[in-house]
């Protein structure tokens, strides 16, 4: 019975709130796929504790979501919460995650003593050496930052770093570091004569698209990006 459903997870304040669903289609519609809601429910019911049937009660779903529309507030436990893979889905989440980091970094890296990219082989083999921690759900440039600095302990790394000079308005200052500090290091950061922002960030040459289309997006487009 237990691949036959999984439990989404959602903590707000002292309450959690659970729903049963079926892995696979879950899995799916948590990366993306368009899928009906009541295609991956196992019931419409609202859990307080799901293993023990506890239900949450409908002024507490109110006061939380502002809504009883059970397969609305699904919507929003699936989009907010966290879904607890089965051991199959985790692995096979895991790897494909590892493979991405891998062809990053030998994409992105080159041993300072040869300037040459690390074979896959050998990355494979100190990304299991260091034991380092993989979000399966984490975004590779979410992630990566962590991930390098262990494996330097272990293989030598070098990679071309950019230093670029991003003013962004005030009222996109807090989603903008948000940015900042997930996919580089700010150097500094100072508030210009008309209220603006602008933050000098150090980060990985293979990050700077990625960089580009995000802080795009948090400013609505408003960021100025000046390479040194």
């Amino acid at each position: 019975m237990v691949d036959k459903f999984t439990i989404v997870r959602l903590s707000a304040g002292n309450e959690k709130f659970e729903i049963l669903v079926k892995p696979d289609p879950a899995l799916e519609y948590k990366l993306g796929k368009k899928i009906d809601i009541s295609n991956i429910m196992i019931s419409d019911e609202i859990y307080s504790d799901a293993n023990k049937g506890t239900r949450i009660s409908t002024e507490k779903l109110m006061k939380h979501f502002k809504t009883t529309d059970q397969l609305e507030i699904a919507k929003q436990i699936m989009a907010k919460g966290d879904l607890n893979l089965n051991t199959d889905q985790r692995r096979k989440m895991i790897e494909e995650k590892k493979k991405q980091i891998v062809q990053y970094i030998n994409k992105n890296f080159v041993d300072p003593k040869t300037h040459m990219p690390h074979p896959i082989s050998r990355i494979n083999a100190v990304l299991d050496e260091a034991r380092v921690a993989i979000d399966p759900f984490k975004r590779l440039e979410d992630q990566i930052k962590n991930i390098i600095d262990p494996l330097r302990k272990i293989l030598p790394l070098k990679s071309e770093i950019l230093e670029l000079t991003v003013t962004v308005p005030a009222q996109f200052s807090g989603q903008s570091f948000s940015v900042f500090k997930s996919i580089g290091e700010i150097k500094s950061e100072q508030w210009l004569s008309d209220g603006s922002l602008q933050v000098v960030l150090n980060i990985n040459a293979g990050m700077k698209s990625s960089f580009l289309d995000r802080i795009g997006s948090a400013t609505k487009g408003s960021a100025q990006v000046n390479e040194k």
